[in-house]
């Protein structure tokens, strides 16, 4: 009995303390498991990454844990705040309680020069991109988009029965980002970018071990090479500048170079040098290339799956084309009455988002759904989680363009150029490679897939294994 006295004594302080603390303070300790030491729960995380499932590394943990939840990625601690409401706070407390944060292996593939942050960077070169990559300005590069995809299809894709859309599409992407971006449109300079580029891209999302034959040294050993031969490329077009032969509004690599040198003039600031304008446009590539590459295979596959859908693509270009005048190019005027053919843009986007979502750092302690995220803990979010889930998106498995007609989706739903300040600047680049890829295509083609079961991998980014061969078959008439 004197036992559990004492027992009694000692405990009730503290379990009044708790309760005090529950209902008066809020809480502040987030619940969730930082998982093995060291490595925490990467492994599962990389795990589901690979299978194509990421939404259920959160899911699961949401349903153990509630909508906040901690974990370690990377070797980071990290708090999701899932669904709508925490990609919402993220993006509106971009620059004020949060700001974005890159995983080391992002740090190594987009080098900087005197150990600055690519983190702290990033801001100064978006800076640079809303005069070439806003709406306005990318309604200029529609007829470059179309005639330079027109002679990749009479290169590459007529008069061939069959083709393998993966590394044609990859073909065609890269070289318009690098001719747009860069302004280079020698075949031996896109050769010496292109080689490479593949493993820098997958280095980017890696496990950040750096020793001979993992993906992140691939990747860094790729990078460095790339920057290279950038580098030659600033240094020729600084020449070209200097005598008049180039413009600095021909692209954004001369608009770099010029704006650049004027903020170097600014010594109270560390100087950009070329090494690090070669390492930002290495950044805007790989990004660039993931998403439209992905969006544009997969609009391919499930266009073959779901022939309804189609013929409804096919029937909107059609009447586009048929307003056309033989040889005439696209505009943008023409873009805006693609509407179906987004709708089915958008859904391959829900169902199939190109990137792993983003990662931000906290600023300073805040508090979100009565938990403290200490300042110096990184947040992710993934698009996964709400654009794969049956709470905002009913029969997630479905492939449904409808869901994106009227309103459309609930707001932060479906976030796949993320949202607010960090709303991904190349969304409407993007959007008009991809419109322009499907009018050119569909009015040509109709195709069947030789591997009807064909699988999907995430290496790093989803892509079907064998590359999408598929037979085509020509249209009688062609726009």
């Amino acid at each position: 009995m004197d036992t559990l006295l004492l027992v009694s004594s000692t405990l009730l302080p503290i379990i009044t303390i708790i309760i005090f603390h529950h209902f008066f303070t809020g809480k502040t300790a987030i619940p969730g498991s930082y998982g093995w030491p060291i490595i925490g729960e990467s492994i599962d995380y990389f795990k589901k990454l690979r299978s194509g499932t990421n939404e259920r590394f959160a899911m699961q943990r949401r349903k153990l844990f509630g909508d906040v939840f901690k974990t370690s990625i990377l070797g980071e601690k990290m708090a999701f705040l899932c669904g709508p409401e925490g990609n919402k706070f993220l993006f509106s407390n971009e620059n004020k309680l949060v700001e974005v944060w890159w995983p080391s292996s992002v740090e190594s593939i987009i080098k900087k020069s005197n150990n600055k942050s690519v983190t702290a960077e990033s801001a100064k070169v978006r800076q640079l991109l809303p005069p070439f990559l806003r709406a306005h300005a990318v309604k200029n590069y529609i007829s470059d988009m179309d005639s330079e995809l027109r002679q990749h299809l009479e290169d590459y894709w007529t008069g061939r029965d069959q083709v393998e859309v993966c590394p044609f599409v990859a073909k065609y992407t890269f070289a318009l980002a690098v001719k747009l971006l860069l302004g280079v449109r020698d075949g031996t300079e896109l050769e010496k970018l292109a080689k490479p580029f593949v493993d820098a891209a997958g280095g980017i999302i890696a496990v950040p071990i750096n020793i001979p034959g993992t993906r992140f040294n691939r990747g860094v050993k790729a990078s460095k090479r790339i920057r290279e031969v950038i580098n030659g490329i600033i240094a020729q077009r600084r020449k070209d500048l200097a005598d008049g032969t180039a413009d600095p509004s021909q692209n954004l690599l001369s608009h770099m170079i010029v704006e650049v040198d004027k903020r170097n003039q600014d010594t109270t600031n560390a100087p950009t040098t070329d090494g690090d304008m070669s390492s930002d446009l290495l950044g805007l590539l790989i990004g660039g290339y993931d998403t439209i590459n992905t969006t544009v295979v997969f609009i391919m596959m499930m266009l073959v799956d779901y022939p309804d859908v189609y013929q409804e693509v096919l029937k909107e270009q059609t009447a586009i084309a048929k307003e056309k005048s033989t040889g005439e190019l696209l505009t943008w005027d023409d873009l805006r009455k693609m509407k179906y053919s987004w709708n089915v843009a958008c859904e391959v986007l829900r169902m199939r988002p190109p990137t792993v979502g983003a990662f931000r750092v906290a600023k300073t302690d805040f508090t979100y759904g009565g938990y403290t995220i200490p300042k110096g803990w990184k947040l992710h979010y993934l698009p996964h989680y709400t654009q794969r889930n049956h709470e905002f998106f009913p029969h997630p498995e479905k492939f449904d363009p409808t869901r994106f007609e009227g309103a459309g989706p609930a707001p932060y739903t479906f976030v796949p150029f993320g949202g607010g300040a960090r709303m991904c600047p190349g969304n409407e680049y993007a959007r008009a490679e991809i419109l322009v890829f499907m009018y050119n295509i569909i009015t040509r083609y109709n195709w069947q897939r030789l591997i009807p079961d064909e699988k999907v991998v995430i290496d790093p980014l989803p892509r079907p294994v064998h590359g999408l061969p598929i037979k085509l078959i020509p249209h009688k008439t062609q726009a």
